[in-house]
């Protein structure tokens, strides 16, 4: 399946109510909606900021802008939040939210706290069309993109449940990082999470910069190359095995973009660098893939990249058919890796208990009968 069948351009937002969503839009677009309403042309910035540095939830909040003018304005437009279908909170204080978007459909969020940081999980599709064995996520049939205005939602109610207006205060954080790690594969969904992340990291905008986010992909190789040039995030690899024969059989996207592809693609990334390295995200399967031949492999196939691994302790799901490895193996896989001079962090599973851990994630959405546009 080619890049631009998943990346089809969306009509206008719409919320539940039939209006037109401001979350989503960049300030050129807004320029145009008020344009079109006979609004003087800098409104726009005006209402901009009230979206994403103070993130309003009514239109009737933005106290600069002219009552009247504030009445039209309301009438089309909206700023609207996806509906809260779920809110489940970790023993662990990981947060997963089930949100509902307004067609129905619904996606998964998770926000990890640590003690100096908070990353939030967000998802660019509903489901996914890759069907890695190992993922929940891919047990899910592919239902949609999701619109940019939808991927920039589950930040700015992220923003909201913790109280964390405005986007630009000095204040300390509980959430400061994003990750595009949730559902779906973020680059067969490039137009629409670039255009999220540019308003995201708009010093105007949601004002995160682009070294607190991180875009991971499964291999997409052709839209690697543009995320480095357009975005410049932290990109991280979800690599998982060190032959073409295995990786193709647990994450089919190899028979198309291979190993050597995708690691050529990493080696000539925009911007990596000894002090931004490209994550590889390695699930240790028991059996599988966690063999002291494996991690010696790992380390011949990633020289000269500026890399550090990622060991995932799988996270089961009902019918996965996969074991985790023994805590014993992932040490020794790590010790191989670090001894090489890459940096090899086990990381620690978080929100397993809400199935809210890496790998974990899905939905009970469904593809829609008849034929969507936005699909």
């Amino acid at each position: 399946m080619s890049i631009a069948s998943h990346n089809q351009k969306f009509a206008a937002p719409e919320t539940a109510d039939g209006r037109i969503s401001l979350i989503g839009m960049t300030l050129a677009e807004m320029e145009e909606a008020v344009t079109s309403l006979g609004l003087p042309k800098f409104r726009a910035k005006q209402i901009y900021g009230w979206v994403y540095q103070k993130g309003v939830r009514d239109v009737e909040e933005m106290s600069n802008v002219p009552k009247d003018l504030r009445a039209v304005l309301a009438e089309k437009y909206s700023v609207e939040r996806p509906k809260i279908i779920t809110d489940q909170k970790s023993e662990d204080g990981t947060h997963k939210w089930l949100l509902g978007m307004s067609d129905g459909q619904q996606v998964e969020t998770v926000f990890i706290p640590e003690s100096d940081r908070g990353a939030l999980c967000v998802s660019s599709q509903v489901g996914c069309t890759l069907t890695c064995r190992f993922c929940h996520t891919g047990t899910q049939p592919l239902v949609r993109n999701l619109g940019a205005w939808e991927i920039i939602s589950q930040i700015m109610h992220t923003r909201d449940a913790l109280e964390e207006w405005p986007s630009s205060a000095a204040m300390p954080r509980l959430f400061t990082n994003v990750v595009m790690m949730g559902m779906g594969e973020p680059l067969y969904n490039y137009h629409n999470v670039a255009k999220a992340l540019k308003i995201v990291m708009d010093g105007d905008g949601l004002a995160i910069s682009k070294r607190k986010i991180t875009l991971s992909t499964s291999g997409v190789v052709p839209a690697i190359y543009k995320c480095g040039e357009e975005l410049g995030v932290n990109l991280a690899i979800s690599l998982h095995a060190v032959t073409n024969e295995l990786r193709s059989q647990i994450m089919p996207i190899n028979n198309k973009y291979p190993l050597e592809e995708l690691l050529q693609a990493c080696r000539d990334y925009p911007g990596a660098s000894p002090s931004r390295r490209i994550t590889f995200e390695y699930v240790m399967l028991k059996g599988v893939n966690d063999s002291i031949a494996d991690a010696k492999e790992l380390v011949k196939i990633l020289k000269n990249i500026h890399a550090k691994v990622n060991l995932i302790p799988f996270n089961d799901w009902p019918g996965s058919g996969f074991e985790c490895s023994d805590w014993q193996t992932i040490t020794n896989f790590g010790r191989i890796l670090e001894e090489a001079g890459y940096e090899s962090p086990i990381r620690k599973p978080r929100g397993r208990d809400i199935l809210a851990a890496c790998g974990q994630l899905k939905s009970a959405s469904k593809r829609a009968h008849t034929k969507r546009t936005d699909s």
